[in-house]
């Protein structure tokens, strides 16, 4: 049994999802896949149920009705791997902007005594192409205000790029996860080390899509914003048993 799940939430990408399955499992280890996908009007499940017959043992997808939200897509995806024993449970986006070969980076963090490791824009500068420079300082600056409303030392809290031990995701209380967009990765990363569970962040380079459409939004942002200070008071009166 292969130890590694790439969870790969989709919503509109066919112009992306044949190429990013073929690049995962191009990789020199063994990566299973995935596809959590959110009822794509555009044809994407059709796609991965056409690769299914290819790579019947390696490639997996969970049909959803409608858009859910991200953080709901890796809830679901999260609990499908727990159940089949995956060691090692990577978040990646469908688009590129996550280069697969980081994957086997993520994976020798955690193999190296990380509970979770970061694909991390910011441990090492601004490692980010092809964002307009709003983007990045808005992207930026919400880490910094992360760290300064919740005392974590995270460099890049809103980053989607993870690989989690199933040891995390088996503590984490997967149901108390609220969040939906933007700050669904950072309460992750906060309850994690609440845990007392040791991140790593690992230095990538983030390239944005160049195909398909962003899914970002103003309301996903403020979501990040105010959730911060919602996420850090409830804390306050929440018990985190050690991992």
């Amino acid at each position: 049994m292969p130890d590694s799940i790439v969870i790969i939430p989709t919503y509109n990408e066919i112009e992306n999802i044949e190429r990013i399955i073929r690049k995962v499992f191009s990789l020199p280890h063994d990566f299973h896949i995935l596809i959590i996908d959110d009822g794509s009007p555009d044809g994407t499940p059709a796609v991965v149920k056409q690769l299914q017959k290819e790579f019947a043992e390696r490639l997996f997808m969970e049909e959803r009705a409608g858009k859910q939200g991200l953080g709901t897509a890796y809830i679901h995806g999260f609990k499908w791997s727990i159940a089949r024993q995956y060691d090692y449970v990577f978040e990646m986006d469908a688009d590129f902007s996550h280069n697969p070969d980081d994957l086997l980076k993520l994976r020798q963090a955690c193999i190296d005594g990380a509970d979770a490791a970061i694909g991390s824009r910011y441990i090492k500068g601004v490692n980010v192409v092809n964002w307009p420079m709003s983007r990045v300082l808005m992207s930026y600056f919400a880490s910094v205000y992360v760290r300064f409303i919740t005392g974590i030392d995270v460099q890049d809290s809103t980053a989607g790029f993870m690989c989690y031990k199933r040891k995390v995701l088996e503590t984490v209380e997967l149901d108390k996860v609220k969040f939906v967009g933007y700050a669904f990765q950072i309460e992750m990363k906060y309850t994690t080390i609440k845990h007392n569970f040791k991140i790593i962040e690992v230095p990538i380079i983030f390239t944005d899509r160049t195909e398909g459409t962003s899914k970002m939004s103003t309301s996903i942002f403020r979501e990040a914003v105010f959730g911060v200070i919602q996420m850090k008071i409830n804390s306050i009166f929440r018990k985190y048993p050690e991992g």
